[in-house]
């Protein structure tokens, strides 16, 4: 493994020599620009450093997904991937000469003036011959974040080349695409969106868009955007009371981990059936475990006017849902367990089959890391749920990796919450919507 440090005028010159001495799989691990040379802050240049290495492994993701990984276990042996590094490095060199430019040597060090003695005047030299001025800071690094851009384009065209089998079988994606086109792929990756994922919405559009608007920014969006939401899973019954076959009152089961906002998420939905709907609703809560949460349902149940069942055991929960039957909705609120903790996983999992639910919800905070949210949902896979809750969107970074677990899992998604308000900041899915915040169109309110 080597790890080096390379240093040029222009972030451009930088990843050349990455690329001569490393290779096009380098890992850039670190970049920065900085002011060297000169006197007092005078005449100094600015250089552009990236630290870089040519070890695969520190670039590589690991998935916790159990199945995806015996999967690959079984799969024949060929050459190493590189889609998982690909996906890291494009969004690092990219983001980096990005920095760089919004920057505009922001970071140039403040530099007293240093006090020059007066001196005798002197003649006046001659004129000097006329030259150009100077490229403008801006125009000059556009240049390069073009060039960032074109060494890209060649990185992703050499390694479809040379990794075939990575690929599963060969991979459609043509990197040589238009510019403004590509700009929404390099976008989706900024967003946190899997590389695998990017190709693939930028492929359908390429695909489907009228050839005389591939230089159309505009229209260029509204095909991605149409892509992405027909990439969503959305449960279009949510928030809706339809009848149930079995004649009992639709109910509702949240189960997630600790943390995600269940019982605000149950308040809402108890809120919104009641006050928007008019609908009769019973409150169940097996969250015994925390007595603020109770008092929190308890307060919410009170305020809406609606009674609030708390049950400790198996023929609890029977004997409430018996008071619960003449309700056109029952919202139960299952304490958090950690995904970690098989044991009261198994104790929540026969909880839930005693209630027998019409749809049983898992909660997903917006603001966890992908491979936590994936780990969730193995981990909660034998409590079958059939349906996802993101919430907590107004504090997530990116919305990117909503969009890569909602393919993954393949679970409808049925609300979003976007804040702590009852009954407020709650809505059901709604795929557009969902597509323009992966975007960045808007956000959550």
């Amino acid at each position: 493994m080597k790890v080096k440090t390379f240093t040029a005028d222009t972030m451009a010159g930088a990843l050349a020599l990455v690329k001569r001495d490393l290779g096009i799989e380098a890992v850039i691990l670190h970049t920065r620009t900085y002011r060297r040379g000169g006197v007092l802050g005078f005449g100094a240049r600015t250089v552009v450093e990236i630290t870089a290495t040519d070890d695969a492994r520190l670039g590589r993701r690991r998935t916790p997904d159990r199945t995806k990984r015996a999967k690959q276990a079984q799969a024949p042996q060929g050459p190493p991937p590189t889609d998982q590094l690909a996906g890291d490095l494009i969004r690092r060199t990219y983001a980096a000469a990005q920095t760089q430019l919004a920057k505009n040597q922001t970071d140039i060090p403040v530099v007293a003036s240093p006090v020059i003695p007066p001196v005798a005047p002197r003649p006046v030299p001659q004129q000097a011959p006329y030259s150009p001025p100077p490229t403008p800071p801006d125009e000059h690094l556009a240049d390069e974040l073009r060039a960032v851009k074109r060494m890209v384009k060649q990185m992703l065209k050499q390694r479809r080349r040379e990794v075939p089998v990575a690929t599963g079988g060969g991979s459609s994606f043509k990197p040589d695409i238009p510019d403004k086109l590509f700009d929404q792929y390099l976008h989706l990756l900024e967003q946190q969106v899997t590389e695998e994922l990017a190709e693939e919405v930028i492929q359908q559009v390429r695909d489907n868009i009228d050839g005389s608007k591939l230089e159309d920014s505009d229209a260029i969006r509204q095909a991605v955007l149409g892509v992405i939401a027909g990439q969503i899973l959305t449960d279009e019954s949510a928030g809706k009371l339809h009848p149930t076959q079995d004649g009992r009152p639709r109910t509702i089961a949240l189960v997630g981990p600790t943390g995600v906002g269940k019982t605000t998420t149950v308040a809402k939905l108890a809120a919104t059936f009641k006050i928007k709907q008019g609908k009769h609703v019973g409150l169940i809560t097996l969250d015994t475990y925390r007595i603020a949460a109770v008092d929190q349902l308890r307060t919410y149940a009170n305020i809406i006017g609606i009674p609030l069942h708390v049950v400790t055991s198996p023929d609890e929960l029977r004997g409430a849902l018996r008071l619960c039957a003449g309700c056109d909705v029952v919202l139960i609120d299952t304490a958090g367990r950690s995904q970690r903790d098989d044991p009261r996983l198994e104790q929540l999992k026969s909880l839930v089959a005693v209630a027998d639910p019409h749809e049983v919800h898992l909660v997903l905070s917006s603001t966890s890391a992908q491979s936590v949210l994936l780990d969730v949902v193995e981990r909660f896979s034998a409590i079958k749920a059939d349906r996802i809750i993101f919430t907590k969107l107004d504090e997530a970074v990116s919305f990117g990796v909503l969009l890569n677990v909602a393919r993954m899992v393949n679970k409808r998604l049925s609300y979003i919450t976007t804040g702590q308000e009852v009954p407020h900041q709650i809505e059901p899915s709604c795929p557009d919507r969902l597509a323009q915040l992966v975007l960045g169109d808007g956000r959550p309110c």
